[in-house]
């Protein structure tokens, strides 16, 4: 961004325009107020629904234990204008404007997060009872199926699929998993790590069919490749996500292979005054030397600070966080914090048969991240080493009883 710009971004009259009305984009609307933003601030959002967080929906929300999961924040007290029920189709950076279902709307700067939606299983488009779990809508149409408490067939173990399996378990629904790889969270954790979690299922009544190909999925039913033929009610699929930007093309606005925006360690894109931030966005990590798409909720919560830093320019902010995310399923709370891909060496603590144990995973002597089931220390201890770059003694952090912060190597 050039100084002037910069200096424009703390006017009065300029236009911040965020695409995207979940936790990035609400997120931004408020981190450009706090820290001081005077201009406009529209908040355009795709859905009719008044801003709402996504973690309920797969909880309080599937279970009729609430209604909505809408933010607490007062748009109107802030001065930020909504836009919802607005379907953004295109941007012409050139001309600092928008294309969207209500006509062309300008901005100064903009700001994309419009995080990742959900991959659907070939084959299945208007089959009846096949459903996502994603938006809130999604939720309101699974909420009778859980009453109901028909046989459904989950496809996908990985986070998703888990937390959904241990809703449909905890309504008395009658729950299959199947999972093409041979583990649970395959694409999550490498197979030491999660085999031990398909334990997880059978002991909450849930079926885990792993290396199991769907085929086809009929009324009623789901075939196997194998040709086993599981009755269903109804059909969960939760095979990942993707970056929502296919409204993106032709934009000029730089992409990478799985359709993130590539956004710089500022989270700007490749187009003047145009930012990316949350589920839709990929940023280089020096600490952990590689580019990362983080498709977790502290993602979208931290990263519109810095955004919002940027666009006003006075001290500007580089992102490079230790990502952290956290699941509930099948009664156990697990927490990650870092990013395991560049380690060389895998230190467990407890046993993980148990209810809580940690793994931690070391680059040399370097804490580079950790997975802790039911033990919200370990993480919350872990998560600041790693942040801090400490280094650890491994003989020390293999054992649980020793408080991990006790177990950093002597200077």
């Amino acid at each position: 961004m050039s100084e002037q710009t910069a200096q424009e971004g703390t006017s009065q009259g300029r236009r911040v325009v965020v695409v995207g009305a979940g936790m990035a984009g609400v997120q931004t609307a408020v981190a450009l107020r706090e820290q001081g933003f005077q201009g406009t601030v529209t908040l355009i959002g795709a859905e009719p629904h008044q801003p709402y967080d996504r973690p309920p929906l797969s909880k309080a929300v599937l279970l009729g234990k609430a209604e909505d999961s809408a933010f607490d924040v007062d748009f109107e007290s802030l001065g930020v204008e909504l836009r919802l029920g607005c379907e953004v189709l295109g941007v012409r950076p050139a001309a600092h404007e928008l294309d969207t279902e209500q006509g062309p709307v300008r901005y100064d700067v903009l700001v994309l997060a419009t995080g990742a939606e959900p991959v659907t299983l070939p084959g299945t488009e208007g089959v009846p009872g096949v459903h996502l779990l994603r938006t809130l809508d999604d939720a309101e149409r699974l909420r009778p199926v859980l009453a109901r408490q028909h046989e459904i067939v989950v496809v996908g173990a990985g986070w998703i699929g888990a937390e959904f399996a241990t809703a449909a378990r905890e309504a008395g629904c009658a729950v299959t998993v199947v999972e093409a790889a041979g583990r649970p969270l395959a694409g999550a954790l490498p197979a030491e790590v999660a085999a031990p979690m398909a334990a997880w299922y059978a002991d909450a009544g849930a079926d885990l069919r792993t290396h199991a190909r769907v085929e086809r999925v009929e009324p009623g039913a789901v075939v196997l490749a194998d040709g086993t033929r599981l009755p269903a009610g109804a059909v969960v699929v939760g095979i990942g996500a993707r970056p929502a930007t296919a409204w993106l093309a032709g934009s000029g606005i730089e992409l990478g292979p799985h359709g993130d925006v590539l956004a710089d360690d500022r989270l700007r894109t490749s187009v003047e005054d145009v930012y990316a931030v949350g589920d839709c966005a990929s940023f280089p990590s020096a600490r952990y030397g590689e580019r990362l798409l983080v498709h977790h909720w502290d993602n979208a919560l931290q990263g519109p600070r810095t955004v919002a830093a940027n666009i006003l320019g006075e001290t500007p902010a580089v992102y490079d966080p230790v990502p952290y995310f956290w699941s509930e399923q099948f009664g156990r709370f697990v927490q990650y914090a870092g990013h395991h891909a560049a380690a060389d060496r895998l230190v467990r603590r407890g046993d993980p048969t148990g209810l809580a144990w940690s793994v931690c995973w070391l680059r040399g002597d370097r804490l580079v991240a950790l997975l802790a089931v039911g033990r919200p220390r370990d993480l919350a201890q872990g998560r600041r080493l790693i942040e801090a770059g400490r280094s650890m003694d491994a003989e020390a952090l293999a054992d649980p009883a020793r408080p991990l912060k006790d177990a950093t190597a002597a200077p």
